[in-house]
């Protein structure tokens, strides 16, 4: 039992050190990580011409990279953190909260699979149903959290799941999914140094 332990964590060079302390390397990447995913939560970017107001910012980028080299609770720290100070600076609760929601249902089950199944398999399927349980999360969390702070009404809120809701958070985990396959073996390689 012990052996199979050891070779589980072994394959993740930066898990801990020994008695499950996180070393002070990870905890200093991981503070660099939430630091470069708050600066991006600042920049908001119209990915989808129809619904203008509906920004895209990179931050879930980082958070996903940092669930694949670290695991889903660094994921979920680094996707809820820097919103969680952003709040600070822009009081969006229920805007922060919903990009809590979206990064965490992203990279959690993502990460989850990829550690399990090893190489670009495990990492497609990961994307694929982090991909499908995000997409779930947003529109049922739209449905939930919005009439709570807009006029907008629930039933208001179902009619704009197929023209709005679905392809723009659709776009926002694609981007999110591809630039995380191209640079999280790069960033692996470099935190490995």
């Amino acid at each position: 039992m012990a052996a199979s332990t050891h070779a589980h964590v072994s394959h993740d060079t930066h898990s801990t050190t020994s008695g499950g302390v996180w070393s002070t390397r990870r905890i200093a990447t991981t503070a660099l990580l939430c630091a470069l995913a708050f600066v991006l939560t600042f920049v908001e970017v119209p990915i989808f011409p129809p619904a203008p107001w509906l920004m895209y910012d990179p931050s879930g980028i980082v958070a996903f990279v940092a669930a694949l080299i670290y695991g889903p609770a660094t994921g979920t720290i680094v996707a809820a953190l820097p919103w969680v100070l952003k709040t600070l600076f822009s009081f969006n609760p229920w805007g922060h909260l919903m990009a809590i929601l979206a990064g965490v249902a992203l990279c959690v089950p993502a990460a989850l699979i990829a550690r399990r199944m090893a190489g670009a398999r495990g990492l497609a399927l990961g994307m694929v149903v982090g991909g499908v349980v995000s997409l779930a999360a947003c529109i049922l969390g739209n449905i939930v959290v919005t009439p709570l702070y807009t006029a907008v009404s629930a039933a208001d809120v179902v009619a704009m799941i197929v023209p709005i809701l679905l392809p723009f958070n659709l776009l926002k985990i694609v981007l999110n999914c591809v630039v995380t396959a191209l640079i999280h073996k790069p960033v692996s390689s470099l935190v490995n140094r």
